[in-house]
């Protein structure tokens, strides 16, 4: 319910336009009536089975693997980090969820500009918010960035918060790219060209 009160001006808006429609011509709805059908698929937001190994990170967002790299993490921890950058189609559940159990120790959003999630220069100069979360074990950092459509993260938590591996913490609305850096020496297991699924999806098991 959570996600779906997200888009709740969007199919009070659709339901309008579909009444009016049809009252005029009823066959003039049955654009309306696809994008609301449309609209509820993509704020789905359907339980997950979180993996119980204290050593695995899980994806923060469902979508695709487009890059897997070494690189310093420019915001938080400010070392270098291993990135694996996941990228949302309109079809994509939206949510985000949290890789690992912790504290969330970090949460900032800059604004920025609204190109295509696949452009090379999305991550580094598109609007997007950083959220890093800590526990014993290590700190992982997430990056919501917004695209060419998508326009709006909806933050659902805050500094302080405590989370569970797999929880909800916020969405983007309408294709988007999501970056989680774990720490140097984590095992990666996924590879680009691979899909993933937020919450479930084992992405990096954290070093021993």
């Amino acid at each position: 319910m959570q996600t779906l009160r997200e888009g709740r001006w969007i199919f009070a808006v659709l339901l309008l336009l579909a009444a009016g429609s049809y009252f005029l011509l009823p066959w003039l709805a049955a654009p309306w009536v696809l994008l609301i059908v449309f609209s509820l698929c993509f704020f789905r937001d359907p339980d997950r089975e979180v993996p119980v190994d204290p050593n695995a990170v899980v994806a923060a967002a469902d979508g695709l693997v487009v890059e897997v790299e070494e690189m310093l993490e420019p915001e938080v921890v400010k070392t270098p980090m291993t990135r694996i950058a996941i990228f949302l189609s309109v079809f994509d559940v939206h949510t985000n969820r949290a890789p690992i159990d912790g504290k969330i120790t970090y949460s900032e959003r800059h604004v920025g500009k609204f190109l295509d999630a696949r452009h090379p220069d999305a991550t580094r100069l598109n609007e997007c918010r950083t959220w890093a979360f800590e526990n014993g074990r290590a700190v992982v950092v997430v990056r919501q960035i917004t695209g060419l459509i998508a326009r709006r993260i909806v933050a659902w938590m805050n500094p302080g918060d405590e989370v569970k591996k797999g929880e909800r913490f916020g969405m983007i609305r309408f294709g988007s790219r999501t970056e989680i850096y774990v720490p140097a020496g984590s095992a990666i297991t996924v590879r680009v060209g691979e899909r993933v699924k937020g919450g479930a999806s084992i992405v990096a098991r954290l070093p021993q």
